[in-house]
């Protein structure tokens, strides 16, 4: 079996993702703002024209806070880690960074297909990479220290799979719904529960 060099241990790869995890967070948080120098009839407008902004947030917020913790999760008993592995977690963490701008089409238009479409892309490109991830670190042992992990990847290969599958599929459905099409993600939950009872019952 062929094997790659390994490049040292994961520590400043995870130091990274902390740091551009955070950065994407705190760029959401950025555009809740509200005009100054308002009447109170404005202002109270102003309350209502900013709730959008707050429900992008909060969805992209447990979208990253997730995807960080899976990150996470993936190296937890890694310990060596290799060129491709450094190149899907730089783009991986550069799809993350990217998730501010379908945010915001998301907050000023929501009900635009398009703007469903490209967060939900994005939201399944960021994914992809993860399950990327976790294929390679299935096939090198050796990076692993020797650990038996193979039904650990394939419990977090089957949740990102799961969400892989779930954004993708409401791009074309943006083409049937509209921007309802959005709901689709709720399905997730469930999902996930699912898969989480069911990792927990092999534990």
């Amino acid at each position: 079996m062929w094997k790659s060099n390994p490049d040292g241990g994961p520590e400043r790869l995870l130091a990274l993702a902390d740091g551009v995890f955070a950065i994407a967070i705190t760029l959401l948080a950025l555009d809740l703002t509200v005009p100054r120098d308002l009447d109170t009839e404005q202002y109270h407008q102003a309350l209502l024209d900013v709730l959008p902004d707050f429900g992008a947030y909060a969805l992209s917020v447990l979208v990253l806070g997730n995807f960080w913790r899976g990150h996470r999760s993936i190296f937890r008993l890694v310990r060596q880690i290799d060129g491709q592995l450094i190149s899907l977690s730089l783009l991986g963490l550069g799809v993350a960074a990217l998730l501010p701008f379908p945010t915001r089409l998301l907050a000023d238009y929501g009900g635009e297909p398009v703007s469903v479409a490209i967060y939900a892309a994005t939201v399944a490109a960021l994914g992809a990479t993860h399950l990327a991830l976790v294929a390679v670190l299935a096939r090198r042992p050796w990076l692993r220290g020797g650990e038996d992990l193979e039904e650990d990847f394939g419990t977090q290969a089957l949740d990102l799979g799961a969400t892989v599958v779930l954004f993708l599929l409401s791009v074309p459905l943006t083409l049937v719904f509209g921007a309802a099409a959005a709901w689709w993600w709720v399905l997730l939950v469930p999902v996930k529960a699912f898969l989480g009872r069911r990792a927990l019952r092999r534990h």
